[in-house]
């Protein structure tokens, strides 16, 4: 049986810091990988013992070169039982048993049970979190040139799931792609993480969606969002703060889940009603497009977003004290207050 044999760590490291330089430079490496895919590995056909697989990643540290290259190959064809041994493994420190890990498990990622697939894209999520910085980055590299090879399939399966993509502008003149998964998202956790393998992505719309810590940290692969908007997902406080310093170029927009129901022009005051969803908590209570709003809770509202950020502290079924004005006929502004209860995203 073949297997691709041990890259070293000095080359695996350069890996790392091309993929590190940008766009281009990984999609050439990218490339010139895929000429020299590996062929899928072949499980061994009986169980190995515990004590057999921890000498074997015992081996991967060994002085002898020969053990070290048996050891990764028989861990590797040991196949998903091998893979939490070796994420205890990981963290002794040794450099070197830490980069073959690695490599162990980059070849389990082609594995055609997607049980294992599964594990191993885990694992290497789960170690480039961690706090030794080579070990990381070599992590994360790794899982990243696994994710450019998937980028079509995975905005295949994201839309099949319900998600939207578009082509948009951001305030800051930035096209890029944006993606919005509303109420209709069908997907789990693990498809969240189709997200990351998607090039371009400069926005991200969460509208609805309940989020757990684990999917939030998922999320902070998502390097290179100019915007992140996360409304109605339950997230906690401490799962926002790790988002915000994984994402320190991303601007987060956070919002409880209460939904008004009005549109305007965001950086231009004051907060015109340009326009207002049909059945909304706005609309039922009234009120209209070409209505100026000038304070929610006795608070004053300068601009529409001012407006979106005063409500968006609100959950679904709270009720706030809405002021707006209202022109007259006469040319006159006659100034108005509802008690609206919001709805939803």
């Amino acid at each position: 049986m073949l297997v691709t044999p041990f890259l070293s760590l000095r080359s695996l490291l350069f890996q790392a810091a091309v993929l590190a330089a940008g766009p281009l430079v990984a999609v050439t490496l990218a490339g010139a990988a895929r000429a020299e895919e590996p062929p899928a590995f072949v499980p061994l056909a009986q169980p190995v013992a515990e004590g057999q697989i921890a000498l074997w990643i015992d081996q991967l540290g060994s002085a002898q070169f020969a053990q070290r290259e048996a050891a990764t190959r028989s861990l590797t064809e040991t196949g998903g039982a091998a893979i939490e041994p070796l994420a205890v493994a990981i963290t002794s420190g040794d450099l070197e048993i830490a980069s073959r890990a690695i490599e162990i498990v980059r070849q389990l990622l082609a594995s055609d049970d997607p049980e294992v697939a599964s594990q191993a894209e885990k694992f290497l999520e789960t170690v480039a979190e961690g706090p030794n910085q080579p070990v990381s980055q070599l992590a994360e590299s790794t899982l990243d040139f696994h994710l450019r090879g998937m980028m079509q399939a995975a905005r295949e399966k994201l839309q099949s799931l319900g998600a939207s993509f578009l082509v948009g502008f951001l305030p800051s003149g930035q096209q890029g792609v944006v993606v919005v998964l509303g109420t209709d998202w069908r997907g789990k956790s693990e498809d969240l993480r189709l997200l990351a393998s998607v090039p371009g992505i400069v926005q991200l719309n969460l509208h609805g969606v309940r989020l757990d810590d684990t999917e939030v940290a998922i999320l902070g692969r998502m390097r290179g969002m100019e915007r992140l908007e996360l409304y109605g997902t339950g997230v906690t406080d401490a799962a926002v703060a790790k988002l915000i310093q994984k994402l320190p170029g991303t601007r987060i927009d956070l919002r409880k889940g209460g939904k008004l129901g009005v549109a305007g022009q965001p950086m231009i005051g004051p907060c015109l009603i340009t326009h207002v969803q049909p059945g909304s908590a706005a609309a039922k209570a009234g009120l209209q497009e070409g209505d100026v709003v000038v304070a929610i809770n006795g608070e004053a509202v300068d601009n529409f977003e001012s407006l979106t950020t005063k409500v968006g502290k609100h959950g679904p079924d709270e009720i706030v004290q809405v002021e707006f004005e209202r022109l007259q006929p006469a040319g006159k502004a006659e100034r108005k207050t509802e008690q609206i209860k919001l709805d939803g995203w």
